[in-house]
């Protein structure tokens, strides 16, 4: 009897230990809240990157600047026990001073939004001008070949879908023609592309990213219309040949150095088990760089700012990689990962922050096969410490400069805010500090924060 007795008493002293920790957990994301809601700096340093500094393509004099900023911002908070740059060589693409488009309609002049996308190359000297052929998708341009292609100007015409929830699908299905419509119509004769901006809105702001020639095709220029001037040439077009005038002077010029931005707090028990947080630090020239991805730095410095504004001491090691040049080319998560290839490193989770400074809905992951399905198990024990702040873990997507530490068979995590909004800004001279909501963005900052904590409490 006495045995029993002892059993039981055993046991509800482990159950009422076990409850005690989960509380402290508990009471510990309540303070991340409360600090991060009335007492954070990301929005602060977020107006500086965006307003201050402004766009920071890769290169570029404002890149730098902002490497150098926010190194500078990481290393002033007292628990970063190391901050560093970390070389990596990045394209150097230059818009230039020239982007004209105008459309012929009627014989009468018609001046439409545009701007040239990332590697285009210039028209030369002086403007091109040409038939237009309006095509739905690159499968098109083999059906038309070159007999109705060659010497003309194509317009890819597809919209971004409205019915998919996760405008990121809608994105992914849409922006192929963006990437790889110029290199693809070259291959048929065409003389240029004007690309529909991806975007499910009508506005008259055109929207800039990257495009690729593929090796072997004779590069023409490529530039984006808005989704307003792109109905309107359509229109046009149901009822006459359509002309348009191109002029634009980009510049490709020899790849330079940059730089990641690290900062990093050495962990007591685990030290080799890093846990990182991280955004990309460049950005398209055109607008500030505010939700892509001014945002996803500030998230991850403020992750930093908040535990030592609360005294934690963490266990494993905490790492703040802010990386360079993901929006034309990944060199900085590529360099970032082969570096830590080399040294032998093993980040236990990596979380990434690149869809903006919007609502958080919650965070999805992906990993080696091998170690996806336990990894995934014990993340989502933190169902309990998260529901109340309506975050949700499950499998999917991670981030374009975390993918690459995938060999070393950690946890690879994307934050994902409410993405309805995120591409009206993306990409375009609207992407400024004042389209982003303070609070939105500080929760956002809070339930990274949460997630960081909880991993580093209890592991994967």
């Amino acid at each position: 009897m006495k045995r029993i007795l002892f059993t039981i008493i055993t046991i509800l002293n482990v159950q009422a230990y076990i409850v005690a920790q989960e509380d402290q957990q508990a009471f510990f994301i309540k303070d991340i809240y409360n600090h991060t809601l009335q007492h954070a700096v990301c929005d602060n340093w977020l107006s500086y990157l965006s307003n201050d500094i402004g766009g920071r393509l890769s290169g570029s004099e404002n890149a730098a600047i902002a490497v150098d900023y926010t190194l500078g911002e990481l290393a002033k908070l007292e628990i970063v026990d190391t901050t560093w740059k970390q070389a990596c060589m990045v394209p150097r693409w230059v818009r230039g001073d020239r982007e004209e488009v105008i459309v012929y309609h009627n014989n009468e002049p018609h001046k439409v939004n545009a701007l040239s996308l990332g590697n285009s190359v210039g028209t030369g000297n002086g403007p091109l001008t040409a038939e237009i052929i309006e095509v739905y998708g690159i499968d098109t341009l083999e059906t038309l070949g070159t007999d109705h292609l060659k010497g003309k100007i194509v317009l890819f015409n597809r919209p971004m879908s409205n019915k998919h929830i996760n405008t990121g699908y809608a994105y992914g299905e849409a922006v192929d023609q963006r990437v790889h419509g110029a290199s693809q119509a070259s291959k048929y004769g065409a003389i240029a592309v004007l690309v529909r901006s991806v975007t499910t809105q009508l506005d008259d702001l055109p929207h800039t990213g990257v495009q690729i020639y593929a090796d072997g095709v004779v590069p023409i220029p490529a530039l984006a219309v808005s989704t307003n001037d792109a109905e309107k040439i359509s229109g046009w077009l149901q009822s006459e040949t359509v002309r348009v005038s191109i002029e634009n002077n980009p510049q490709i010029l020899p790849q330079v150095e940059s730089h990641n931005v690290i900062a990093e707090i050495r962990g007591s028990e685990f030290p080799d088990e890093i846990i990182l947080v991280g955004g990309h630090l460049d950005s398209w020239d055109v607008g500030g760089g505010a939700h892509d991805d001014g945002a996803g730095c500030v998230h991850s410095m403020q992750v930093i700012e908040t535990l030592n504004a609360l005294g934690y001491k963490p266990k494993r090691t905490i790492r703040c990689v802010l990386f360079m040049n993901e929006e034309n080319g990944l060199g900085g998560g590529l360099e970032y990962a082969r570096i830590s290839d080399q040294k032998g490193e093993y980040h236990l989770a990596a979380i990434e922050s690149d869809s903006g400074g919007f609502t958080p809905r919650g965070f999805t992951c992906t990993a080696e096969a091998e170690v996806f399905k336990p990894f995934l198990s014990k993340l989502q024990e933190f169902d309990l410490f998260l529901d109340p702040y309506d975050l949700y873990l499950k499998a999917g997507g991670a981030g374009a400069d975390i993918n690459p530490l995938k060999s070393q068979k950690g946890l690879l995590i994307g934050f994902k805010p409410d993405n309805q909004r995120y591409f009206d800004f993306h990409h375009t001279s609207a992407d400024v500090y004042e389209n982003v909501n303070v609070r939105e963005l500080r929760l956002g900052a809070a339930a990274i924060t949460s997630l960081v904590y909880l991993i580093d409490q209890y592991g994967l």
